[in-house]
């Protein structure tokens, strides 16, 4: 469904998705780093359904991700960096979080 509009010679960071390591070019959002693994970023609180990046532009919190132990991050908001540790979560969004 999701591609890389091209591909070129730009160097890359890893990082990795629980515990998987993926590389996309620098400068791409972490949540380019779950659709390329084809990746789901959470699953919901209720039924369990499968989030991912849907909105890319911070409106909808379907991708929320742990990064670097630190839960609640909109992977579309947050610039993929070398060595990065991305955990999906399980769950709604803590109450009171701050974005």
């Amino acid at each position: 469904m999701f591609r890389a509009l091209r591909d070129d010679d730009t160097p890359g960071v890893t990082l990795s998705v629980d515990g998987e390591p993926c590389t996309v070019p620098r400068g791409a959002s972490v949540a380019a780093a779950l659709l390329r693994l084809g990746a789901f970023a959470r699953t919901t609180g209720g039924t369990g359904s499968a989030r991912g990046p849907y909105c890319m532009m911070g409106a909808c919190f379907d991708c929320l991700v742990q990064i670097d132990e630190q839960p609640d991050r909109q992977a579309c908001m947050v610039q993929a960096e070398e060595g990065m540790r991305v955990r999906r979560q399980h769950g709604h969004r803590a109450a009171g979080a701050e974005r």
